[in-house]
């Protein structure tokens, strides 16, 4: 009797650790997958960034040194203020 008690405790035993092992199971489960989203937002914005920094790398190719930056950026005032001139003229 004492030996079918014993194996009785012992079931009962396995069945808590087996209920815990399910949980803990869960939560790593969920864990990874939140870890899994955020590593695939992480990857995202790493592309994003990536492109970003290739394009401002490639403008600034384009417009190469300070002098030719400072005439590029006074050519372009001038433009936006020929384009600001001609909309007044079409309000009219």
């Amino acid at each position: 009797m004492e030996a079918l008690d014993s194996l009785a405790q012992n079931v009962e035993l396995l069945l808590s650790r087996y209920a815990d092992l399910q949980r803990e199971n869960s939560e790593l489960r969920e864990a990874n997958e939140n870890q899994r989203q955020e590593m695939m937002r992480t990857h995202s914005e790493l592309v994003e960034l990536q492109q970003r920094y290739r394009h401002l790398s490639q403008a600034a190719a384009m417009v190469g040194s300070p002098e030719e930056r400072e005439l590029a950026k006074r050519r372009l005032t001038a433009l936006i203020d020929k384009v600001d001139k001609a909309i007044e003229v079409l309000k009219q």
